[in-house]
């Protein structure tokens, strides 16, 4: 018998984003508290962010574990310290303090894994891969999802090489979606599962404003309402990621407004349509009154 799909778990990469502030939650819906209810009702997982920029307290952390139903998910950013983005006190005090961040979530079940997006100096060398693959170890059982940000890994000629290696050290590719722009930057659009965890960051496909110089806001690179004929080019390559890996996670990155929870609804009706399992993106059933 065939193994049966892996359902896809659809979500944004933040629930208090200015955006979703400003025009998805609804009257009402306004402390960090109800946000975070009110995400959990109609998604089971979440991308936190913030945790690149300034690590939060373990009672923060805490906080989000307990206004999140049992089974939600959590994928949290490793800090810039660990990315190559800043300066840290090296790689294994840079991970403890972030372990110690997050850890409520780690002992209430609900961290799935850490985003590691690499700096786009972090090139394909031989250092850049020995520390990668310390990864693993530092944050088992966490799972380390890799994003890289420089094309060097996955030029035609080592692409192959590269998700062997990242196979054999047990670390996940994170398959992205991004304008297709010949810069270094930007990473092709290639759906592949090198663990039994599988990721899709969806980053809009906004070429004028995703190099742009002297940006206001991270939105400006991020601005992208996704098209349904968009989208639809991933159904396939997320029907191959549903039947390699045994989880697959796609999360919206654009966040102008509410560019994010909208695109991640044009998914799941999609997947829906397809026949592919997937969650997120759906209203809560009524409460029943007797």
């Amino acid at each position: 018998m065939a193994p049966v799909p892996a359902t896809v778990r659809i979500g944004t990469c933040s629930w208090a984003d200015e955006g979703l502030v400003g025009e998805w939650y609804p009257r009402g819906v306004s402390s960090p508290e109800a946000r975070l209810r009110y995400y959990a009702e109609r998604f089971d997982v979440v991308e936190a962010d913030s945790t690149f920029y300034r690590l939060p307290t373990p009672e923060t952390t805490a906080r989000w574990a307990e206004r999140t139903p049992p089974g939600f998910a959590f994928l949290v950013k490793a800090s810039g310290e660990l990315t190559g983005h800043r300066e840290g006190a090296g790689l294994e005090v840079e991970v403890a303090r972030f372990r110690d961040a997050i850890a409520p979530l780690e002992t209430e079940g609900k961290l799935r894994g850490v985003l590691l997006q690499y700096h786009p100096s972090v090139t394909r060398t031989a250092a850049a891969m020995d520390a990668l693959a310390a990864m693993p170890d530092l944050l088992t059982p966490l799972v380390p999802l890799v994003e890289f940000r420089h094309r060097s890994w996955l030029e035609p000629h080592v692409a192959r090489e590269t998700l062997a290696f990242l196979r054999e050290h047990g670390l996940a590719f994170v398959s992205v979606d991004a304008p297709a722009l010949d810069a270094s930057n930007v990473m092709p659009r290639l759906a592949a599962a090198t663990h039994p965890v599988a990721c899709i960051r969806f980053h809009g496909r906004n070429a004028a404003t995703w190099n742009v110089k002297g940006a206001r806001a991270s939105w400006q690179r991020f601005d992208w309402d996704y098209a349904r004929e968009e989208l639809a080019e991933w159904v396939e390559p997320i029907r191959g990621l549903a039947g390699e890996a045994d989880e697959v996670y796609a999360l919206f990155n654009v966040n102008r407004g509410a560019q994010a929870p909208r695109g991640a609804a044009l998914l799941r009706g999609l997947l829906d349509d397809a026949g592919l399992r997937a969650t997120g993106a759906a209203e809560p059933e009524p409460a029943t009154l007797f």
